[in-house]
């Protein structure tokens, strides 16, 4: 059973609720992450678990440690999940991986959503106020596409928002870091393989289980880029530095580097939209 809201938190949560009702199923594209967690958690609180499905896409981009987490979130909310299987792989576009491999990615997975005979009569993403205002979201363009409701972001809940329900729901995942998936950890036009997803996750599992809970490993071919909190870096380049040498390079690296400016959302995607953009 989830919690009550009261005060502010109820307030935010009826204005998404508001967004939520439709007649029949909701599919809620699933990641276990924060807003996808919230909005699945309010979509049950307004419709009940027997009208709200958990839709998670399963492909070579999902670590499996994600995939189990976002299963132990959707039991905590009471909600069924049902995986679909995702093949963005097979398509040239999303290999080749240029700044809208996020879109052809969402499209895939939306296309499946719809032919997986569920029942549904909509489907709703966890996009928020503030994707809405970053350029680097082409996965938004996706959902329009396929008119997949934003609950989220239309009722105008920020991450902080959100963040703020995951905690007053009592979410496991409330204070998860930001994790997208494993391709954006590979440089735009460097393409999408197997191997690499694979290599990443490896690495990022060790680093994990050394301690370092937020953390990235871009993909530049035989080295390693480590992102983790600024004032993690210590730590990482220090006491435990022959450990994360070893651990990384078991992964399929030959040489590893840290990145000096930290953890860094939309590292590959930002710089080439701005420059479009500009």
């Amino acid at each position: 059973m989830l919690p009550p809201l009261t005060g502010p938190d109820a307030e935010l949560a009826d204005r998404v609720a508001m967004l939520l009702r439709t007649p029949g199923r909701l599919g809620v594209a699933f990641s276990g992450g924060v807003d996808s967690s919230v909005l699945l958690a309010l979509a049950v609180r307004e419709l009940g678990a027997g009208r709200v499905v958990a839709v998670l896409g399963i492909s070579p981009s999902l670590a499996a440690d994600e995939r189990a987490a976002a299963h132990r979130v959707a039991a905590r909310i009471g909600a069924p999940v049902v995986e679909v299987t995702t093949r963005e792989a097979d398509l040239p576009a999303y290999r080749a991986n240029g700044p809208d491999r996020c879109f052809h990615c969402k499209d895939e997975l939306f296309s499946r959503i719809s032919a997986a005979e569920l029942g549904l009569s909509a489907v709703a993403y966890g996009e928020n106020a503030d994707d809405v205002r970053r350029p680097d979201r082409p996965g938004s363009r996706a959902a329009t596409g396929h008119g997949v409701l934003r609950p989220l972001a239309d009722a105008g809940l920020d991450k902080a928002a959100v963040r703020r329900l995951a905690a007053a729901l009592e979410l496991p995942c409330a204070d998860k870091p930001a994790s997208p998936c494993l391709a954006s950890r590979i440089p735009h036009f460097c393409e999408v393989t197997p191997e690499k997803l694979a290599q990443v996750e490896r690495a990022e599992r060790a680093l994990r289980e050394l301690g370092f809970g937020d953390c990235r490993v871009r993909h530049h071919g035989k080295v390693a880029r480590i992102e983790v909190p600024v004032t993690e870096i210590p730590r990482l380049a220090g006491e435990l530095r022959e450990r994360v040498l070893t651990a990384v390079r078991r992964a399929g690296f030959r040489m590893v580097a840290v990145d000096l400016a930290g953890i860094q959302s939309g590292a590959f995607t930002l710089p080439l939209v701005e420059v479009r953009n500009g």
